[in-house]
């Protein structure tokens, strides 16, 4: 564990709540010049917008539906958000805010403004439902939520809930009590708090094999070390870039693609809330977007119709989410002549630690560690593997795991130093990763993670499923389907009226990309003598 600086929080829940000292992984910022010199003191709201305000301030920061909202109009907006949430809502450094709204620009100002005060943004999807909110909110001890209106429905329901949160707040949304009418009136400038670099500014949830979120804490630094790896010295974007990309803001894939690379760039972004293959390829050729990040099953999709569009802008292109297929790789570029920059990264590490562009590139190879990381691949034992052998990819850099008040799996994910991301790989004499498996129950679909013990907790609660087993099954286009193996209770019919029932009953609890698009009925689920479901036998029937 680092030596860290005096923290800014008067709420000391995030530092009481760290790893205990020998879990921490190895946090090396000597790997690129520029993490090497990050000072004591930082909080990436500065870094980021205030001091890009400054040399940008007249040019576009993001471009959204009609709307263009340049680096000086962010910053204002943000600064009077950021004095309704000290003003108005009673923040102060250290607590937890839930920001959740899809990809627009009141969303970055919302989650800029909860840097500035030196809060801690807790991240939410659109698609999450209210007992995804509701744990979240309770595990991070979250009082406030600022919300999207569109999404009120089950950001009500976790409020009336949660033993937790006290208050939401909307945008978008005309009420008297609305985020617009708080801060309309709010000064456009604001002193941002005096944070340590490693003071925890962000807690990114995602799902692990346990059936419960994990919270992933990440730091100041962490934000500007993803751009100071990944972004600058394997993406190299110029201001002159236009970003867009389908992933959510509230990933930090989606995060670092959308917000932090560009705006650490002085670049643009396009936010479309919700895209599909015909509107990336349409988006591209209206607003001559350059760099794009999307997923696997994105690229397989536009390369039956990008001979339709006009692309030419288009110089960079970042997949990431899911391992990408060298078919894919191949059919993209046949079709535009763009080599896809495949990327592997995790919410834990907070962005990309793998990865090669231009001529670096090896079709079917993820990449090489990116400057700034180092990466291996070991046995069971952590013992270096041979070239050319399967094994556990373990990764150590600036950015390292930091599990919120959950040593279980800190223990599992950080050993001896390293970062083990339950990634199968084997490494090439160059040092060229090859993705293999995962090595947990985490199902890779669409780019999605999914854990399937969360989603058998769901379906047990029907009352005509008496077991149920969780699989990725293999899937040509998202790489991974969630397959579900039930057992009915005695006298219910199997047929295909059920499985639509089943997978309806989930989409109705849970975030929908997590239900089950195959479902097969069977009479009893395999289990070991202590009673553990062998989840390779059903892996190997699917």
């Amino acid at each position: 564990m680092p030596d860290l600086a005096p923290s800014a929080h008067t709420d000391t829940f995030t530092r009481d709540n760290l790893p205990k000292p020998e879990r921490w992984p190895v946090i090396d910022l000597q790997g690129v010049p520029e993490t090497a010199a990050y000072p004591e003191r930082m909080n990436c709201a500065t870094e980021l917008l205030d001091k890009q305000a400054e040399t940008f301030g007249d040019r576009p920061a993001f471009y959204y539906n009609d709307e263009t909202w340049t680096y000086s109009d962010l910053l204002a907006i943000t600064n009077r958000i950021a004095n309704t949430l000290v003003d108005d809502l009673g923040i102060v450094p250290g607590n937890r805010v839930m920001l959740r709204a899809p990809n627009n620009p009141m969303y970055v100002a919302c989650w800029f403004a909860v840097m500035k005060v030196g809060a801690v943004a807790v991240a939410t999807m659109p698609l999450l439902r209210w007992r995804e909110l509701k744990f979240m909110s309770e595990k991070a001890r979250i009082e406030l939520a600022i919300c999207d209106k569109r999404l009120d429905e089950e950001m009500e329901n976790a409020l009336e809930k949660s033993d937790s949160l006290k208050k939401v707040v909307y945008f978008y949304d005309d009420g008297p009590g609305s985020l617009e009418s708080l801060s309309a009136a709010k000064p456009e400038t604001f002193n941002n708090v005096d944070t340590a670099a490693d003071d925890c500014c962000l807690i990114a949830f995602t799902s692990g094999t346990t059936g419960d979120p994990k919270g992933c804490m990440h730091f100041h630094s962490d934000i500007l070390a993803m751009c100071d790896t990944f972004s600058r010295h394997v993406l190299k974007p110029t201001p002159d870039d236009v970003f867009t990309g389908s992933p959510p803001v509230a990933f930090t894939f989606g995060l670092g693609a959308q917000v932090a690379f560009p705006m650490h760039a002085g670049a643009s972004t396009v936010l479309v809330e919700q895209y599909t293959p015909e509107l990336i390829l349409q988006t591209i050729r209206d607003r001559k977007v350059t760099i794009l990040f999307t997923a696997p099953v994105m690229y397989r999709a536009m390369t039956e119709l990008v001979a339709d569009h006009d692309i030419s802008s288009l110089q960079q292109c970042v997949s990431a989410g899911e391992t990408l297929p060298q078919p894919t790789w191949e059919g993209w570029h046949d079709a535009t002549g763009l080599k896809i920059i495949d990327g592997l990264g995790s919410t834990e590490m907070i962005h990309i630690f793998v990865a090669c562009a231009g001529d670096d590139i090896k079709p079917g190879a993820t990449g090489k560690a990116i400057p700034g990381y180092r990466a291996r691949v070991t046995d069971d034992n952590g013992n270096d593997v041979p070239p050319n052998t399967v094994g556990r990819l373990a990764v150590q850099g600036p950015t390292g795991c930091k599990y919120l008040d959950n040593d279980e799996r800190q223990q599992a994910y950080v050993q001896d130093g390293w970062n083990y991301t339950g990634d199968a790989y084997l490494m090439d004499e160059q040092g060229y990763l090859y993705y293999q498996a995962r090595t947990d129950d985490m199902i890779i679909s669409a780019g999605y993670n999914i854990s399937g013990p969360e989603i058998e907790a769901v379906m047990m609660e029907h009352p005509d499923v008496l077991e149920c087993g969780i699989i990725g099954a293999p899937d040509e286009k998202r790489g991974h389907i969630v397959k579900a193996f039930v057992v009915l209770r005695e006298g219910v019919q199997g047929d295909d009226a059920k499985v639509k029932e089943l997978q309806d009953f989930v989409k109705a609890e849970m975030a929908p990309y997590k239900y089950p698009r195959a479902v097969e009925f069977i009479d009893a689920l395999p289990r070991t003598e202590t009673g553990k479901v062998q989840r390779f036998k059903l892996r190997d029937g699917a």
